[in-house]
This record gives structure tokens, sequence and C-alpha cells, in this order.
């Protein structure tokens, strides 16, 4: 995650505006809450994270696989 200057807020700053903070995130996506000078939160949106959720035909396919070759003698011992 790429981290912009502009999102970055005091967890004092974050604590007495949420707003302000729901704001920024609406318009660049994330913000990091510093705590003493460091980063330690991240408020992203919902939405973000429902896409990065989803798994592509290809990325499901391979797993697939991968369980079918691990359990490749189960298998076969079911299909009698």
């Amino acid at each position: 995650m790429l981290v912009d200057m502009k999102n970055l807020v005091s967890i004092t700053e974050a604590n007495r505006n949420f707003s302000k903070i729901a704001r920024a995130v609406d318009e660049n996506g994330s913000v990091v809450i510093l705590k003493n000078n460091a980063p330690r939160y991240v408020i992203i949106s919902y939405d973000q994270i429902a896409a990065d959720e989803q798994v592509s035909d290809e990325q499901l396919l391979a797993v697939s696989r991968r369980s079918f070759k691990r359990h490749e003698t189960a298998y076969k011992e079911l299909a009698k």
C-alpha cells in the first residue's frame, strides 16, 4: 500500500474529528493514523476490502488443482 503524506493523521486528530477522517478515506481511499509519530492504524473503505477479497477464476482453478493433487489418493479411493 502506498501512503500519501496527506493521508497521515495523528490519533488525537482522528479522535477529535472522525468525520474528517471518513471524508479523507472517501476522497483518497485510505488514511494512516499515527500513534507516537509512528504508523499504527489504517482505515480503508469497505468497498476496497470487498474488491480485494474477490478471487479470479484462474486463482480458484489453481487452488483447486493443488487441493486435488494433495488429496489425489483419497479421491481415487472414493471414486471406486
